[in-house]
């Protein structure tokens, strides 16, 4: 029987149990268009291989895949038993355990690279996420890489309006609750979770020791019409928009303007 931290949320590990996160990132172009882009900021970043590479919430392994793949040691860390055993099968070369990200069962100073790709925006008390990004820093090795990623406050505004259901009551309750607040109440189809500004990630990171701190967009300002894309005319007509919403990404982030429009925001720092 597997044994699992009493501390992790049993509504984060029974949501994961039954969605298909395995498949997020490669079965629609909105999420073919978010792995694109975050592997190219990490890449444009990391340390050659073969580096130490901790992934804490790493999920089925779909970053740890191609980091082995491109000849980095890695360590995947899940506090879903389904995901560390996916990892397993789909990441071979990748070691996974169970862990908390906030409670590291690790040395300090042992990995070039820690990323937190999944679990800050789980961690809807602010004292958690400094906890997890606290254990980050710690079992970097001085000066190795720490990469954060956070939900952004704005998506679910911009997912209602390009899904066409921004009513009235959404937008004066949950909408209106989470761009003021960043809380969100798992109501429809997720967990409870933070959603986060750009500004207030990097300042987290800050407040948890990292230095160097840098903030990235990743899907940039074209994601929602991607998504838009994709329910109206399918898949395949969202797909052809997935190169131009890349450019568009990355002239952004060259410019340092509109990180906060993306979906998801990266955040770059030194241990």
């Amino acid at each position: 029987m597997t044994l699992i931290d009493p501390l992790i949320d049993p509504l984060i590990v029974s949501y994961y149990t039954e969605y298909d996160e395995a498949s997020r990132l490669h079965s629609t172009a909105v999420g073919r268009l978010e792995f694109e882009r975050t592997r190219e900021l990490l890449r444009r970043s990391l340390p050659p291989p073969p580096a130490r590479v901790l992934d804490v919430g790493g999920g089925p392994g779909t970053h740890a895949r191609w980091l082995v793949e491109d000849g980095y040691e890695v360590l995947l860390v899940d506090p879903v038993p389904k995901h560390v055993e996916q990892a397993r099968e789909y990441a071979p070369g990748c070691s996974a355990e169970l862990g908390d990200a906030r409670r590291l069962a690790l040395p300090s100073d042992g990995y070039d690279v820690v990323l937190l790709l999944g679990p800050l925006y789980h961690l809807s008390e602010r004292g958690g996420r400094l906890a997890a990004l606290r254990e980050a820093r710690r079992v970097a090795v001085p000066g190795g890489l720490v990469v954060v990623a956070g939900i952004s406050r704005h998506s679910l505004l911009q997912d209602y309006t390009v899904s066409a259901g921004l009513t009235p009551e959404l937008l004066a309750g949950e909408v209106s609750r989470v761009v003021r607040t960043g809380s969100y109440d798992g109501s429809r189809g997720f967990t409870v979770a933070h959603f986060h500004t750009a500004e207030e990630l990097a300042g987290e990171a800050r407040q948890a020791g990292l230095d160097d701190v840098r903030t990235h967009g990743v899907e940039g300002p074209g994601w929602a019409y991607v998504v838009a894309a994709g329910r109206c005319a399918g898949q395949e007509a969202a797909g052809a928009l997935v190169a131009d919403a890349v450019a568009t990404a990355r002239l952004a982030d060259e410019h340092g303007v509109l990180t906060d429009a993306s979906a998801h925001i990266l955040v770059f720092g030194a241990a």
